[in-house]
């Protein structure tokens, strides 16, 4: 996971070190295979938003350690408490990382928080004491959730808990058809709708995000 190993950028004479942006939840180490945890999923989204619009990681990093000594918590970006106080935290590394001497171009100066930040990355997460504590990545109504309570925190049909990986293997299995989501539903007991909500985030899943 990027948030877990350490950057260096190489160069004829230089190696340049970064330290993670912060600790992930689970140690690779503790798992047979690569995972990633739930609050550092949701914590990615924000700094994957940030970079894509340009923004240079050492704000990014101000903005994460600013945020987590005021709402003393770890994963503070994706908090219900960022979305309130995130704009004032964001001008405030800005505008430190100039008094520095940072080489920020005229375009890091200027961005608009509310144009990197935008109410999409909050929508579809719960919260419990101002952290993330569920997220429905396409919006409650198309059922599916993240829940690090349930299913070890992989997604699911939220009525249910059915994995949407396991729905949509035997859709696969059965053809990938309209007959395919019928038999699915009859199988694992679920209605079809729940087995087509299931199979649409998995194929969503494997389309390119920008």
């Amino acid at each position: 996971m990027a948030t877990s190993i350490p950057q260096k950028l190489h160069t004829s004479s230089l190696t340049f070190f970064s330290a993670p942006l912060w600790q992930p939840q689970l140690r690779r180490e503790d798992h047979d295979e690569d995972v990633i945890g739930f609050q550092d999923l949701l914590e990615i989204r924000f700094v994957s938003a940030f970079v894509y619009h340009g923004v240079p990681l050492s704000v990014v990093r101000r903005c994460l350690n600013t945020a987590r000594e005021l709402f003393g918590i770890d994963y503070p970006l994706s908090s219900g408490s960022f979305k309130t106080d995130g704009k004032t935290i964001f001008a405030q590394a800005i505008q430190q990382s100039i008094n520095e001497g940072a080489l920020l171009d005229l375009k890091s100066r200027q961005f608009a928080f509310k144009d990197i930040i935008s109410p999409s990355l909050y929508a579809g997460i719960e919260y419990k004491d101002h952290q993330a504590s569920k997220w429905f990545p396409n919006g409650r109504r198309k059922h599916i959730v993240l829940d690090p309570s349930r299913q070890f925190g992989a997604p699911i049909v939220n009525e249910t808990g059915t994995p949407t990986d396991v729905l949509y293997a035997s859709y696969l299995a059965e053809g990938a058809t309209t007959e395919a989501i019928q038999l699915t539903a009859r199988a694992y007991d679920l209605p079809n709708n729940l087995v087509n909500a299931a199979v649409l985030f998995e194929e969503g899943l494997k389309r390119p995000l920008h």
